[in-house]
């Protein structure tokens, strides 16, 4: 099936009414609630393709909406989409909506988080969103029979921030079946670009990992770079596409640039692994 821009964009009315939302943590549970939570865009902000991205700033109350494959050909996969923004906003339609539309077009049920961004002050970056990604993955289990979703089957998707933080879940004890990972930040060390960040500790466990970046990327190359080493290292079988051009945060927003055919790459790797076949869906949970 080839990657068609207007194929999602139809499928999201459609399937508007159908979406679920469940919070991820009790209301009030966040003691740190920077102020209300809101568009933090403004008109001189980038618009990837030349259309304006939703940035959601002061994210406290963490939610999980699951985008349903159309019945007709769900393939059983799921994917839960982490949406980037450097743990201080999240691109909530660029690297969430805009993707899950696009999942559902090629038969993979979608679960879009909206983690809690900013970070309290004296905290790891992306603690809290660790946990937020945690119970996503717990809820999306949980959920299999309900949403005709493989439990074997559940997979993560990050964009930049996003990306450090599907790989982060990718290296704990509940780990999704497989990852991609695109323009991923923050996975090599702040001090030397050449060593992984030590929040990781990829091993022979880490599931099949997707990676695409491009070299004039602003938050650099290397990240990918190294992260694709230690996978290798570890005999985790993984797929990276390097591009020269296309810098950072496009999303899957098409343009003159090679690196936005990633989605078809992308599709093409899903459907390698046997993710998008029919069977997928039948087995027994």
């Amino acid at each position: 099936m080839r990657y068609a821009l207007g194929a999602f964009l139809l499928i999201s009315f459609a399937m508007a009414a159908d979406l679920q939302t469940i919070a991820l943590q009790p209301a009030g549970t966040s003691a740190f609630h920077p102020g209300p939570e809101h568009d933090a865009t403004t008109d001189k902000d980038n618009q990837p393709a030349g259309k304006r991205v939703t940035r959601l700033a002061n994210v406290s109350d963490p939610t999980l909406t699951f985008y349903p494959a159309p019945s007709a050909n769900n393939s059983g996969a799921a994917v839960i989409v982490f949406p980037g923004g450097g743990y201080q906003i999240l691109a909530f339609d660029l690297e969430g909506s805009e993707i899950c539309q696009w999942l559902n077009s090629i038969g993979v049920n979608a679960a879009l988080v909206k983690y809690r961004v900013p970070a309290a002050p004296n905290v790891a970056r992306y603690e809290a969103p660790l946990v937020d990604a945690k119970r996503a993955l717990a809820v999306v289990r949980s959920h299999a029979d309900e949403w005709h979703v493989n439990p074997h089957r559940i997979g993560v998707i990050g964009f930049s921030a996003g990306g450090h933080l599907a790989a982060l879940l990718s290296n704990t004890d509940t780990r999704p079946d497989f990852a991609l990972l695109v323009y991923p930040a923050y996975l090599t060390s702040e001090t030397d670009r050449t060593v992984l960040a030590p929040e990781f500790n990829v091993s022979a466990q880490t599931p099949p990992t997707f990676i695409v970046q491009t070299e004039d990327d602003t938050v650099h190359v290397e990240n990918s770079l190294v992260y694709f080493s230690a996978l290798k290292k570890n005999k985790v079988p993984a797929e990276m596409h390097i591009f020269a051009t296309g810098g950072h945060g496009y999303g899957l927003r098409k343009t003159s640039e090679a690196v936005t055919e990633w989605p078809r790459l992308a599709e093409s790797w899903l459907r390698t692994r046997g993710l998008l076949s029919s069977a997928a869906a039948s087995v027994p949970h």
